[in-house]
């Protein structure tokens, strides 16, 4: 494995934390509530303070400042925010039409995977497939997704080869309805952001979430995707590539760099995180 420093994480973590990584922020979303009793938690959820659908900046702060905290965090500041999320969650649960319960820990883990599967993603696009040792380092601190929540290590599979075993499984119990199907459609064309947004940006958003999508998920929010189309997203994912290496470390990092301050300020100050 790769020696670090104590408590810095692995290059390949280090470069995984990329802004490159909201072009493929909705795409991930569609992953985790794949699964119906995720997808109705959240799009029936009462606890309208979390919902992208009601405060989308807010909702964007909590998920990019629970990322930066889970990888690149101490081990008190991910116990900081495992309390701050644990008091949010708590009134996050449903007994119909789909039971749901935020703190469960086998769905917690299906998220978990879903971003692991997310950041190794966007370091294969950014700088090709890792070495073994490298995939390692990455898999391995990817624990930390669900380990800052209530999934305890050893749920976490042991390896790489565990965990695609995980996956497959996993993608075997992927389902969407018509609510979920729904409210996934808006996200991709922003449909729940003001008018003119939706209307300037929504296309092109829609079509970054079906490019990075894997074909099972794509399958099941029932949006069309051509070859033409996966032609074009190989050439701008290139083309993000390339303007990611050029720019210094800072930059690439932005925005879960500031996030991460924020988060440390808002606990030196006593003030919420989530």
């Amino acid at each position: 494995m790769t020696a670090t420093v104590e408590g810095t994480p692995p290059k390949i973590v280090l470069d995984s934390i990329s802004g490159v990584a909201l072009a493929a922020a909705a795409a991930n979303v569609v992953m985790q509530l794949s699964r119906l009793p995720i997808g109705h938690g959240v799009a029936e959820s009462t606890v309208d303070s979390g919902r992208v659908d009601r405060h989308p900046l807010k909702r964007a702060r909590t998920t990019l400042s629970y990322i930066a905290v889970a990888m690149l965090g101490t081990e008190t500041e991910r116990e900081a925010m495992r309390r701050e999320v644990n008091r949010a969650h708590r009134h996050v649960r449903a007994k119909e039409p789909v039971a749901y319960n935020a703190f469960d820990r086998e769905l917690q883990l299906w998220v978990a995977a879903c971003l692991y599967v997310g950041i190794e993603m966007i370091y294969t696009t950014l700088y090709g497939r890792p070495s073994p040792d490298q995939a390692a380092d990455l898999y391995r601190h990817g624990a930390r997704f669900g380990t800052t929540l209530q999934v305890t290590e050893d749920m976490w599979p042991p390896d790489r080869d565990a965990f695609e075993d995980y996956w497959r499984a996993g993608l075997s119990k992927i389902e969407m309805d018509d609510v979920t199907r729904g409210y996934l459609r808006d996200l991709a064309g922003m449909r729940f952001l003001p008018a003119p947004v939706h209307w300037t940006f929504g296309r092109f958003h829609r079509f970054l979430t079906l490019g990075f999508l894997p074909e099972p998920f794509r399958d099941e929010l029932g949006l069309p995707w051509t070859p033409r189309d996966q032609a074009r997203f190989d050439r701008f994912v290139r083309v993000l590539a390339a303007g990611n290496r050029a720019l210094p470390r800072p930059a690439r990092e932005f925005p879960f760099n500031l996030y991460l301050r924020d988060v440390r300020r808002r606990i030196r100050t006593g003030r919420p995180i989530v």
